[in-house]
């Protein structure tokens, strides 16, 4: 399983996003959350144009490089290392001393990740946000 982006636009919030496994998120809500769709890799060129540079620190004369063209890879899935973007956030379900407990990330506002979760919750919850404070969320029925 992978983590991946899912967008959330909630009434009158601003964007949200929410980096996850999608069987993860959507076990504790009524809705099923689809994956952003992510670009394939692509190979991209980009021209260098002619320009004058020192051969090394000090030089008193420059010389000419001649105008190139460059190829390179442009991977809208690749990451930097083992981070994830955003602030982390804990779902962690409250009818069962054993219940399920998934950690998560997000990129927006606490409250439109509070909003939605609030709205599509499937089950009885708490919600942990990146400060560790802790909100209870009440299971709503499925529209």
């Amino acid at each position: 399983m992978a983590t991946l982006p899912h967008s959330v636009q909630v009434p009158g919030g601003q964007p949200l996003v929410i980096y996850g496994e999608t069987a993860n998120i959507n076990y504790f809500l009524n809705g099923d959350l689809e994956p952003d769709t992510l670009d394939e890799p692509t190979t991209a060129t980009a021209t260098v144009k002619a320009h004058s540079r020192r051969q090394y620190p000090g030089d008193a004369t420059t010389i000419s490089v001649d105008s190139a063209s460059r190829e390179f890879l442009k991977d809208p899935t690749r990451k930097s290392g083992a981070g994830l973007p955003g602030k982390p956030f804990v779902l962690k379900e409250t009818t069962s001393p054993n219940g399920e407990r998934r950690q998560f990330t997000y990129v927006g506002r606490w409250i439109d990740l509070h909003t939605f979760l609030s709205s599509e919750a499937a089950v009885d919850m708490f919600a942990y946000n990146y400060t560790g404070a802790r909100s209870t969320i009440a299971a709503t029925s499925a529209p």
